[in-house]
């Protein structure tokens, strides 16, 4: 299983991808970080925040997608770059003229985030036209392992920053990365036909819905989407319980809260990342990402017993570790099966969908999670997401399509 060539086209778009991945590392948590030290924010703003940006931002990305379908996707990624390039510069300017809002924060976390929707949805449909099926899996485990790598090293480098030079250092670097990575799209090279247009000659309302009449008549992908939307949710809505449990409750300083659940997750995710290809050359991906599936959701159940001190940190590492080890594994080989059995002419509007669908459950069911702690203790909505996960298994596809690339809708192609 050695190193696989993929050209130098699929290099640029890796090292775009890895540029701004580690700009979104040393960024992260920066808009909490001015809230509080800057505005001066409390915690129900920050909440505010933090969700509003996710949830608006989808709403505003569900016509991005039949947008995206019919264009050359390079443009579409160059365009978003830039988009979320601007955004994020105009709040170090503003800062530095003495004028920074929590209004303005808002408005950039909402466009940041429909930015990244819309940039997803063109880089999925540009990297299967890049490459052929075969090499799809190990393009996505590339893009995986930088994923980890990053979210393991950008935060701490991120807080350092932030503590040497002024709270925007970090959004300077989350903006900076946008543009270079613009400049490595720019930098792929070669030619890309403009998708031809059909049906009606203008986007209709009803289009809106394309991308999930598609999911939901896939027998493979509504399973995929219901299940990522429960575990993605469930695990999400916990985050900030836990961070109530071990912070306050039980005493963990900040630190240690950081090593349980930082390293591990990052040192996990990269090495799931890396045994995804090899375990499914062994074993076939669907057997792989079944297992790796029905695997990561039996981890966050240990997360209710913890307790204080040494034992309750290495019981909180020892669960992440395994939790997203697993996780490494299974979102390549789930990326490299919504690529696989997505019809060419869909893959934008399914992989927006996917986005927005995704990003409202974990904005409901954290919303949902907060009241269950507060009625009940962090700890119970902890027991009770991690019991829930148990049976999202039985949300996973059981069998393979009879054909890839199948189209459940009547027509070959739909109006945009």
């Amino acid at each position: 299983m050695g190193r696989r060539a993929l050209g130098h086209r699929f290099g640029w778009l890796w090292a775009a991808f890895a540029v701004s991945s580690y700009g979104t590392g040393l960024g992260f948590g920066a808009f909490s970080v001015l809230a509080i030290l800057v505005l001066h924010s409390g915690p129900t703003q920050v909440a505010v925040l933090a969700a509003s940006g996710r949830a608006v931002g989808s709403l505003l990305a569900v016509p991005l997608g039949p947008w995206v379908e019919f264009r050359r996707k390079r443009p579409v990624m160059i365009a978003m770059d830039l988009t979320r390039f601007a955004a994020l510069l105009s709040i170090p300017v503003v800062y530095a003229l003495g004028g920074l809002t929590f209004a303005q924060l808002l408005v950039v976390s909402v466009v940041v985030a429909a930015a990244n929707i819309a940039f997803n949805a063109a880089s999925g449909a540009f990297l299967k036209s890049l490459l052929p099926p075969e090499d799809l899996l190990v393009a996505n485990a590339r893009f995986e392992s930088t994923t980890w790598t990053s979210t393991m090293l950008g935060p701490p480098l991120g807080g350092a920053a932030i503590g040497l030079l002024g709270p925007v250092t970090t959004v300077i670097a989350d903006a900076t990365s946008y543009l270079l990575s613009a400049l490595g799209i720019r930098a792929i090279g070669g030619t890309e036909p403009h998708p031809e247009r059909t049906g009606a000659p203008r986007l209709r309302a009803g289009d809106l819905l394309d991308g999930w009449r598609y999911l939901l008549a896939h027998p493979t992908l509504r399973p995929l989407l219901l299940n990522a939307m429960m575990v993605n949710g469930l695990i999400m809505a916990s985050e900030p319980l836990l961070a109530v449990l071990l912070l306050g409750r039980l005493g963990f300083a900040p630190w240690q809260y950081a090593l349980a659940l930082a390293a591990s997750s990052g040192v996990g995710g990269f090495v799931g990342s890396r045994l995804a290809r090899p375990l499914a050359a062994r074993f076939g991906q669907r057997k792989v990402m079944l297992t790796s599936g029905v695997l990561r959701a039996c981890w966050p159940i240990g997360l209710a017993f913890v307790r204080p001190g040494v034992p309750g940190m290495l019981l909180v590492t020892a669960v992440q570790l395994g939790m997203v080890t697993c996780i490494g594994v299974f979102n390549p080989l789930l990326a490299t099966a919504r690529l696989t059995d997505t019809a060419p002419d869909r893959i934008a509007r399914t992989l927006t969908a996917w986005s927005v669908s995704t990003s409202a459950a974990i904005a409901a069911l954290t919303a949902a999670w907060g009241l269950v702690a507060a009625a009940t203790t962090p700890r119970t909505a902890i027991a009770l997401a991690g019991v829930l996960l148990l049976a999202s298994p039985l949300l996973l596809p059981r069998r393979e399509p009879p054909e890839r690339d199948m189209d459940p809708s009547p027509s070959s192609t739909l109006s945009a």
